[in-house]
Parts: structure tokens; sequence; C-alpha cells
């Protein structure tokens, strides 16, 4: 059997075919969607409210009023009068102001970016104690510092406070007690503020 002509009619085959594919026409591309005037709304993410027609944002809820506080009796205004006002210097540099609220005998004390209404009440040790009225916080005043406390953690928030109002009489009772001490006599008591009732005649 003679080879050659089964080799020519395999080559032309073959070639005709590549032909018939070179002259096939390509597929087309698959056309993109027009878009519709009633295609879908885009998908709103859970917890984002929707923009209402107007374009305008829906307004924020007003919180309520805190409740009125009581009116203050005649021991609360006279321990108002006790309480040194202005800015105390704290420890780590920081600091706390004291200021009348607009009710009478109460008062406000900043601290940080927090403000907390304070009723003032004077102890029998003779301390100033200033009462958040929501009760989380308690402002302590003795003769020579001042500290606020969270009430609720059992902790202090800010502490060695000083008033220039207590600083004049840490150096006052410094000055009595080197004057006692060249003297001979020694001084009894500390710096804490007396009550008027406990005071003697």
């Amino acid at each position: 059997m003679k080879l050659a002509p089964i080799l020519s009619l395999l080559i032309g085959s073959a070639l005709l075919s590549q032909a018939a594919l070179a002259q096939a026409p390509a597929k087309p591309a698959p056309a993109k969607p027009a878009a519709t005037k009633n295609a879908p709304a885009k998908a709103v993410t859970p917890g984002t409210p929707a923009k209402p027609r107007g374009g305008k944002a829906p307004a924020k809820a007003v919180p309520a009023p805190p409740p009125p506080l009581a009116e203050a009796d005649a021991d609360q205004l006279a321990a108002t009068e006790m309480a040194h006002l202005g800015t105390y210097d704290c420890e780590f540099k920081q600091s706390v102001s004291i200021t009348r609220n607009t009710t009478p005998g109460y008062l406000d004390v900043m601290w940080q970016k927090f403000t907390f209404t304070m009723k003032p009440v004077l102890s029998s040790t003779g301390a100033l104690r200033m009462e958040d009225v929501t009760g989380r916080t308690l402002m302590i005043q003795i003769g020579n510092k001042s500290m606020l406390m969270d009430t609720k953690a059992g902790q202090r928030l800010v502490d060695e406070c000083v008033h220039p109002k207590q600083r004049e009489a840490i150096e006052a009772a410094r000055l009595a007690r080197a004057a006692a001490a060249a003297s001979g006599i020694a001084l009894e008591g500390g710096l804490g503020i007396e009550h008027p009732a406990a005071a003697k005649p």
C-alpha cells in the first residue's frame, strides 16, 4: 500500500478544516441590559434610617428635661455659702470648678467634660459634703483640700484639689504652728471646717 496518497489526503483535509475555522464569525459579547425607569431600588443597610423624599434628615429626639430640684431649706442655703466657688488645682494637672446652680441652694461641679449638680450638706465633723443629686458622685471640702469621689465605684475621681482660700488656710496654719513651736505652745485641731452649731460660745 502506497503512503504518499494517504498523507496527501490527510494534509489536505487538515488545511480545509483550518480555513473553515478562520472564516467562522466570532461570537458577539453579551450585551449589557439597558437601564430602565422601573429598575429595583438600592438596598438599604440595616440600621440606616431612610432619607425622606424632601432630602432632610429626620429630627433628633429631644432628651427629657431633668426633674426639678427640691427647694433648699435654711441649712442647705447656709452650707452653700461655705463652699469655695471657682477653680481648684488638683493632682496630675487636673482641675475642678464650682459655680452656683440657677436653683438657690445648689452648686454645679465641673470636672473634665462632666457637670454634676450638687446639694451641699454640712457634716457633724465640719467637712462640707456636696452630694450629687443623681447619687453618682460626691465632693468633699475640708480646710486644706477637696476631693471628688465616684460613690458608685467607691473610688476617688480626682484628689488633692486646692482652692486659693484653702491655700491661704494652709499657709496660715503653717505660720501659726511655727509661731507656737517657737513659743513652746502645742496646737491642737485640724484644718477642717467647723460647724457653726459646734462652735464654742
